[in-house]
């Protein structure tokens, strides 16, 4: 089946590259210099002080669903739809390289900077490293992927709206969750999602390339 273009100008996918890796380089040096403290105590203090039993459920569904076996099967829901619905096969190589390719990237980063997790008011238990959050960038490759993917094949402008939200919304809510369940500083969530940023255009353009040239042959 013949994919309706979902086609992402090649310079922009470049530029948005370069200007995510300049971002996560720049969370990466006043980490390393803790230069961050007062950023991250801000936000903290911010989003902890709005707990409560109700928003604490919450906060781990957000949690739990933007890690192990629910992103496994939200991956899979979403290669079947693909291969068996929309007869596509190249775009789940793509989907698989995005969110694995993002996992392995976050645990090398983990193991360069090895900062450990903040000690304070923390609900849930966490192990590993704290830079960048594995959550944060699961959640943002995981769901730029899908949202990229599926915009070709959704028809209307408050469509495409609303699947940039849903995933904006997720994305966001899955990294705010592990801030205030206090195993991440929020430069670890934000760290996260300038190198994922960086990842997933650094994916689009060469996705990109690979179709144009499968297109010319």
């Amino acid at each position: 089946m013949k994919q309706t273009s979902t086609k992402l100008p090649i310079s922009l996918a470049l530029l948005t590259c370069i200007v995510c890796a300049l971002g996560f380089g720049l969370i990466a040096l006043w980490v390393s210099d803790h230069q961050v403290r007062h950023f991250d105590q801000k936000i903290i203090t911010n989003i902890q002080q709005l707990e409560s039993p109700a928003m604490t459920r919450l906060m781990k569904f957000f949690t739990m669903i933007g890690s192990g076996i629910p992103v496994v099967i939200i991956i899979l829901i979403a290669m079947f739809v693909l291969h068996r619905v929309l007869g596509h096969r190249r775009e789940l190589l793509f989907l698989a390289i995005a969110v694995l390719g993002s996992a392995l990237l976050n645990a090398v980063l983990k193991w360069l900077f090895q900062r450990a997790r903040p000690e304070i008011n923390r609900i849930i238990e966490a192990n590993g490293y704290s830079f960048p959050s594995g959550h944060s960038m699961t959640a943002f490759s995981m769901y730029a992927a899908l949202t990229f993917l599926v915009w070709g094949h959704v028809p209307s402008r408050l469509g495409r709206i609303l699947l940039i939200v849903l995933s904006s919304l997720l994305i966001i809510a899955i990294g705010t969750s592990r801030i205030y369940l206090g195993v991440h500083y929020p430069s670890d969530v934000v760290g996260g999602y300038f190198m994922s940023g960086c990842w997933m255009a650094a994916c689009i353009w060469f996705y990109q390339r690979i179709l144009a040239s499968s297109l010319t042959q």
